[in-house]
C-alpha cells in the first residue's frame, strides 16, 4: 500500500510504499486486548500491603470472660470484626506480571497499525529534529500537522533535543519505533511517525516480506 509522507508544514511531499501486512491487515481485536491487558499488568507496581491478625499491634489477652456476660464472645482486640484489628483477606505484596506469546505482541502492534492507518489517524512525516530544543518550535510543527489532542510521535533512534522539546507539551509522547506499547499506540488520538521510522516499522513487522527476501538471498547465493 503506498502512504502519503508530510513535511513539516503539512504539504504532501510523496508517497511510500508500505507492507499491507502491517498497515493494510485486519485487525485481530483479540491479540490487541491480550496485548494492553498485559501491558497494564506489567506496570502495577504491586506493593499494596494489608496487617493481618497476626501483624497488627495490640493485645493478645481475652478482652473479657467466655460466658456470662451477655457479650459476643471474643478472643483478642485484633480480630478483623474490630475496630483497629487486622485485615482479612487484604492485599499483599505480589508480581502482577506475566508474558504472552511473542506472535500475539506482533500481532497485536500490526493490528492497531492498520486500524490507525484506515481510521485516517497515522501519519507519516518526513524526518526532523529540533535543533534549538525549544517547545515553541515543535509546537509550530504540531499545529501544521494534527490538532492538540493525545499524540504519539514515533521516531527511528532516539532525539534527545526532540525530546526536551516535547517534555512540556502533556499530550504529547515521544518513542522510538522499538520501544513503542500497544496501549499507547491504540489510545492515541494521533501517530506521528517519521519516515525512517515507518521504514523500520514496516521491516520489523513484515515477516512475510523478510521471509521472502531470506529465500530469494538463498536462491541467488545456491
Amino acid at each position: 500500500m503506498e502512504i502519503t509522507v508530510f513535511s513539516k508544514q503539512g504539504e504532501s511531499l510523496r508517497t511510500i510504499e508500505l507492507s499491507d501486512q502491517v498497515f493494510g491487515r485486519e485487525v485481530n481485536e483479540g491479540a490487541v486486548y491480550e496485548a494492553v491487558k498485559n501491558e497494564l499488568a506489567n506496570a502495577r507496581v504491586g506493593t499494596a500491603s494489608t496487617k493481618t491478625r497476626s501483624e497488627v499491634r495490640g493485645s493478645g489477652a481475652k478482652p473479657w470472660r467466655q460466658k456470662g456476660t451477655g457479650r459476643a464472645r471474643a478472643g483478642h482486640r485484633r480480630s478483623p470484626i474490630w475496630v483497629g484489628g487486622g485485615v482479612a483477606f487484604g492485599p499483599k505484596p505480589r508480581d502482577y506480571s506475566y508474558s504472552i506469546p511473542k506472535k500475539v505482541k506482533r500481532l497485536a502492534f500490526r493490528s492497531v497499525l492498520s486500524l490507525k492507518t484506515a481510521d485516517e489517524r497515522l501519519k507519516v512525516v518526513e524526518d526532523f529534529s529540533i535543533d534549538s530544543g525549544k517547545t515553541k518550535d515543535l509546537m509550530l510543527v504540531l499545529r501544521s500537522l494534527i490538532e492538540p489532542e493525545r499524540t504519539l510521535l514515533v521516531l527511528q533512534e532516539d532525539d534527545q533535543m526532540l525530546r526536551r522539546a516535547g517534555r512540556n507539551i502533556p499530550w504529547l509522547r515521544i518513542m522510538t519505533f522499538n520501544r513503542l506499547r500497544v496501549h499507547d499506540l491504540f489510545y492515541a488520538k494521533h501517530v506521528l511517525v517519521q519516515e525512517s521510522a515507518a521504514s523500520a516499522l514496516n521491516e520489523f513487522y513484515d515477516e512475510e516480506g523478510r521471509k521472502k527476501r531470506a529465500a530469494e538471498k538463498t536462491e541467488s547465493e545456491s
